[in-house]
């Protein structure tokens, strides 16, 4: 920051000026343009090792592989159509499609790194609705980018991106931790004829989840039972003792509850993703619960059946029928086996995948947790670099 604050003291002390995309696309310093039309059906008509970048806001963007590229330069380009995220593109042979804008700058003028920068930063502040901000007719007048001397610019982009390496490589570490923990997963949980099996209808209770009425106001205020859905996994984990919507008891049918360590398993819609819940508590339709039966709980580990679960959940992946939405042959899920180590061993398997799971999942420790945290440093420091004093016209 000492070399920045020099910097700005010596080539601009009397602040910097802003200006909107479509002032430096009068001037000629920024071109901004759209895509193509570039179907599924062009990619397998003319397949290639080309990417192609499309709406999508998610990894890279890319749509998919063509046989033809319209682009070698350097760019920036974000989705007009889906998910809302500027992309730097570094100089290779790519296309985009017409849901993209992109960008090119006169590099005598304006870094692109530096404007990538500004624009994502700029991206996360703004209180636009998604299509206001990313439609190209629109686009230009939204945003205003300080634009300091080159010096400057290119000193704040050597900064943030030491901030970008060192979190692509937190990143990568904690994809290859993960692939990790799913093989020692896989291995530790394969029993083979070792121990003996019992069908899941055998060991255990299991019921649907439900959703009150929507239209009866009451099922929804002042609730204190946790009622979970697909979100509640997606945000908060796998290993849940809340929820973030709750119901009264009088919206319960029969005033019955799941009760505490039942495992939710997504049986439609989303297939595949299960959660263990440590208090008594309802779900959605999309979830069907299974707890223990009196007569088999001595027998396990709930952690262990926790963690065999991930095997239940390759199964209903590969075992659903079709109608109006996909959901899982609920014939075959009853029958699905479940394998009866000895508790000591089920207490040792649970032992090794908790720490691998703390590693890679937890939020609090472990490689999410030094994610978040550089992430926040990133960012604090990204908008820190990229705010000015603004010069008098």
């Amino acid at each position: 920051m000492s070399r920045i604050d020099d910097l700005i003291a010596e080539l601009c002390p009397g602040g910097v000026r802003s200006f909107s995309l479509r002032e430096l696309e009068e001037t000629g310093i920024v071109t901004l343009g759209r895509g193509s039309v570039i179907s599924r059906i062009d990619l397998e008509a003319e397949p290639g090792d080309y990417p192609v970048y499309s709406s999508s806001g998610t990894g890279s963007g890319e749509f998919g592989r063509y046989g033809k590229y319209m682009f070698d330069d350097e760019r920036i380009t974000w989705s007009v159509d889906g998910g809302g995220r500027f992309f730097y593109r570094a100089p290779h042979k790519y296309s985009v499609t017409n849901v993209c804008g992109w960008m090119t700058v006169d590099r005598s003028r304006i870094d692109t790194r530096y404007l990538f920068y500004s624009l994502s930063a700029a991206w996360t502040k703004e209180s636009f609705d998604y299509t206001r901000k990313a439609h190209p007719s629109v686009i230009r007048d939204v945003y205003n980018i300080p634009i300091p001397p080159l010096e400057v610019q290119q000193e704040i982009v050597r900064i943030l991106d030491t901030f970008t390496e060192l979190e692509a490589e937190l990143e990568a570490e904690l994809e290859a931790r993960k692939r990790q923990y799913a093989y020692y997963r896989d291995s530790l949980l394969s029993f083979g004829d070792r121990v003996g099996f019992k069908s899941l209808d055998n060991l255990f209770e299991t019921r649907n989840g439900y959703t009150p009425s929507k239209s009866d106001s009451s099922n929804w205020t002042d609730g204190t039972i946790p009622w979970f859905r697909m979100e509640d996994l997606r945000e908060n984990g796998r290993l849940l003792n809340d929820a973030i919507q709750h119901i009264p008891e009088s919206a319960l049918k029969g005033g019955r509850l799941f009760p505490a360590n039942s495992i939710i398993v997504a049986t439609s819609a989303t297939i595949g993703e299960h959660a263990l819940i440590t208090v008594p508590s309802m779900a959605n339709q999309r979830f069907t619960a299974l707890w223990l039966k009196p007569q088999f709980a001595s027998l396990f580990d709930m952690k262990f059946v926790f963690y065999y679960c991930f095997v239940l959940d390759e199964w209903c992946r590969n075992n659903t029928t079709t109608s109006s939405f996909s959901s899982v042959d609920m014939s075959g899920f009853k029958q699905f086996k479940f394998p009866i180590p000895p508790l000591e061993v089920q207490q040792e398997v649970v032992r090794i995948l908790d720490k691998f799971n703390a590693l890679v999942n937890d939020l609090s420790i472990g490689l999410p947790a030094e994610l978040a945290a550089r992430r926040k440093q990133y960012e604090y420091y990204r908008d820190r670099l990229l705010i000015f004093e603004e010069a008098l016209k």
